[in-house]
């Protein structure tokens, strides 16, 4: 992990010795771990920044709402008008391209300004957002629409790149990952690797079938606290300890038509039976390919962990169990 990373989440976690802030607009606290001197970011500028959004739960301190780092995505944004004193917008006007600093900001005015409800659950009212300027496109005095012209031309250069580093390292997450979590894998001739922990039964899904199932879909990296890097699971447990449980999610055996899963995934279920348990490591060419999706970035390989609980057949009710 690059130093100026290792900075950012320290300050994000309360893991940072010094504790002064200053006074910025409104309600807004702030201070700056690093001034490059460059020229300021101005309203109508655009900029690629990585960060980290933090709150203070009942039961967390440090709780993350956001993390750029995490997800391998910096994020692109477009500085416009404040909405009100003491907002991020306000903030990033502090600082320039390689600049980073942590702001507090005022949940009340944040949820009355943009409609987004407060988390459940908070201790104080207090957001931080450590802020790490990668790259700043200056508006100056162009026109709207020749400035609309370069953000684009500028996005489209930064996804390019994104992209290729993730196309170049993805064999080496996948090894990474077998190494670290000291697997015994089987490597199908598409490339997808497995462990079998549990064969189940005789019967096999066909493509046309439903499956029902607890599954858990990771990325190959961690977060950065440690906890597995998970993006979606029928598991309540699971959920909770990733930082992604919902109240309006029912954390049950999924059903899922097979025929509409990720081809790796297709490949390691019919692998098993009823009552079967898996680990799959999907390169992205049997993911979610070039393109990702979602939360999922192009050319990024993913875990999932599989136990089969059923198969329901065309035109029948019950799933056939063991």
């Amino acid at each position: 992990m690059k130093k100026g990373i290792i900075i950012l989440l320290a300050a994000a976690l309360g893991l940072s010795a010094c504790n002064k802030f200053e006074k910025g607009e409104g309600d807004m606290t702030y201070k700056i771990y690093k001034s490059e001197g460059k020229p300021k970011i101005q309203e109508g500028d655009y900029v690629k920044l990585n960060g980290v959004q933090t709150v203070e739960t009942n039961n967390n301190p440090d709780s993350v709402m956001v993390n750029t780092y995490d997800n391998e995505r910096p994020a692109f944004f477009a500085i416009s008008k404040s909405m009100f004193k003491g907002d991020l917008a306000s903030g990033l006007k502090l600082l320039g391209e390689g600049d980073s600093a942590v702001f507090k900001l005022n949940l009340d005015s944040m949820e009355k300004y943009s409609g987004q409800p407060k988390p459940k659950g908070l201790k104080s009212n207090i957001a931080s957002f450590t802020i790490k300027i990668e790259k700043v496109l200056h508006k100056g005095k162009d026109a709207d629409s020749i400035f609309e012209a370069k953000k684009r031309l500028f996005f489209e250069a930064e996804y390019k790149a994104l992209n290729e580093k993730n196309k170049t390292v993805e064999p080496a997450k996948i090894a990474k990952y077998v190494e670290a979590n000291n697997l015994k894998v089987t490597t199908a001739p598409s490339g997808l690797q497995y462990v079998i922990y549990a064969p189940g039964n005789s019967e096999r899904a066909t493509l046309t079938d439903t499956v029902l199932m607890d599954y858990t879909g990771q990325f190959t990296n961690k977060k950065s606290n440690g906890a597995l890097n998970v993006f979606d699971t029928s598991n309540a447990k699971i959920a909770k300890e990733a930082g992604i449980f919902s109240e309006n999610v029912q954390y049950v055996p999924r059903s899922l038509p097979l025929g509409q899963l990720p081809q790796g995934v297709i490949q390691g279920i019919q692998m098993i039976g009823v009552g079967g348990k898996i680990k799959m490591i999907l390169p992205s060419k049997l993911g979610f390919g070039e393109n990702g999706g979602g939360p999922i970035n192009p050319f990024t390989p993913l875990v999932f962990d599989v136990e089969l609980k059923g198969i329901i057949k065309p035109n029948t009710a019950a799933p056939l169990a063991k």
